[in-house]
C-alpha cells in the first residue's frame, strides 16, 4: 500500500486508526500551509513596505476583490473537504455491526467499573476478544468523564443521567492504555486502566475463570421482582402496563404521535423518567425510580428487559 512509503507510518490497531491518523496529518498539513502563507505574506510586506523603500503607498482604499474572493473560496473548499472527510470517519466509527458484543461500563470518581453480560466484572480493565466488534455502553454515576483509548483512536464523553455507547474493535492482541480525558476531580490523573485484547480462545478461557455468581439478566430479573415491577408488567396483572416481552429493539408509539426505538437509553429513561415518553394508549401511572436504584442496578434491569426480547448480546 502507498501508506507503507510514508515515513514513520505505523499501521493502526483499530479498523479506523489509520484513517484518523491520516485525517490528523491532513489537518496538520492544511494548518501548516495556511500558517506558511501568512508568514510569507507578512515577510513580503515587511520587506516591500519598509521605511527605506520608495514604493508607491497610495490607493489604500482600493479593493483587490479577485484575491479576497479567491482566498476565501479556496479556504472554504479546503476546510469543507476536511470536514466531509472527518464526518465520514465519524459515521464509520459509530456504525453498529450485527454481531457485536455488549459490555457495560460505569464511570465514577475515580475508577472504571466494567460489567460483562455473563456477570463477570472488572475494575479499571476491559478484556475483549481480537477482531470482534464490542459495543461499550457507558454511564456516569457522578460527574462528566471521558472514555479515551489512544491506541484505538477513540474517545467518548460519559455524561451523568444518560447512556453513551461506542463500538470498539482491535486487530492486534495486547494491552492498551485507558484514560479519563475529562477533568473529573482531584484524583482525575489516577483514573486510568487498560484494554486487554485477547485471542478468542484466551478470551473464552478468561470468562470461564471469572466464575460469576449469576448472569446479569438473572440478577436483573430478581431485582425486577424485588422492586415490584412484575406486579404491573407481569402476566395476569390487574394494572394495564406496556408488555416488555419482545420490546427491545422495536419502535414504540408514543402518546404525542411520534415513535422511539426501545434501546438502552429508552429503557433507562422509562425507569427514571417514566412521564417523559408516555406510550400511546397507556396512562402515565408508573412511578419514578430516580434516586431509588443505582447505575449498577439500572444496567441489570436493562439487560433483563433485553433478554425478554430475545437479545442475549
Amino acid at each position: 500500500m502507498w501508506r507503507d512509503w510514508v515515513p514513520f507510518w505505523h499501521p493502526g490497531v483499530s479498523p479506523h486508526g489509520e484513517e484518523v491518523d491520516l485525517l490528523f496529518a491532513g489537518l496538520l498539513l492544511a494548518s501548516a500551509l495556511v500558517l506558511g502563507l501568512l508568514f510569507f505574506l507578512l515577510a513580503l510586506f515587511c520587506v516591500r513596505y519598509r521605511a527605506s523603500n520608495t514604493i508607491d503607498r497610495g490607493h489604500r482604499v482600493r479593493k483587490s476583490w479577485h484575491w479576497e474572493v479567491g482566498w476565501t473560496a479556496a479556504s472554504f473548499v479546503g476546510f469543507l473537504g476536511l470536514f466531509v472527510w472527518g464526518a465520514g470517519i465519524y459515521f464509520q466509527i459509530y456504525q453498529t455491526p450485527s454481531d457485536e458484543l455488549s459490555v457495560f461500563v460505569v464511570a465514577r470518581q475515580w475508577m472504571w467499573k466494567v460489567q460483562h453480560n455473563g456477570g463477570q466484572s472488572e475494575i479499571n480493565a476491559l478484556h475483549i476478544p481480537v477482531d470482534r466488534p464490542i459495543r461499550v455502553v457507558m454511564a456516569s454515576q457522578d460527574v462528566i468523564h471521558s472514555f479515551f483509548i489512544p491506541a484505538l483512536r477513540l474517545k467518548h464523553d460519559v455524561v451523568p443521567g444518560r447512556y453513551q455507547d461506542i463500538e470498539i474493535t482491535a486487530h492486534v492482541p495486547g494491552h492498551y492504555h485507558l484514560f479519563c480525558a475529562e477533568y473529573c476531580g482531584t484524583e482525575h490523573s489516577g483514573m486510568t486502566g487498560e484494554i486487554v485484547v485477547m485471542e478468542a480462545a484466551d478470551y473464552a478461557a478468561w470468562l470461564a475463570q471469572q466464575m460469576p455468581s449469576s448472569p446479569l439478566a438473572q440478577e436483573g430479573g430478581a431485582l425486577f421482582r424485588e422492586l415490584g415491577c412484575s406486579g404491573c408488567h407481569g402476566h395476569g396483572s390487574k394494572v394495564r402496563a406496556p408488555p416488555l416481552e419482545g420490546l427491545y429493539g422495536r419502535p414504540v408509539p408514543l402518546a404525542d404521535g411520534s415513535f422511539v426505538t426501545a434501546d438502552e437509553k429508552y429503557i433507562r429513561d422509562s425507569i427514571l423518567l417514566p412521564r417523559s415518553q408516555i406510550v400511546a394508549s397507556y396512562e402515565p401511572v408508573m412511578p419514578s425510580f430516580e434516586g431509588k436504584v443505582s447505575e449498577d442496578q439500572l444496567l441489570r434491569l436493562v439487560v433483563y428487559i433485553k433478554s425478554l426480547g430475545g437479545h442475549s448480546s
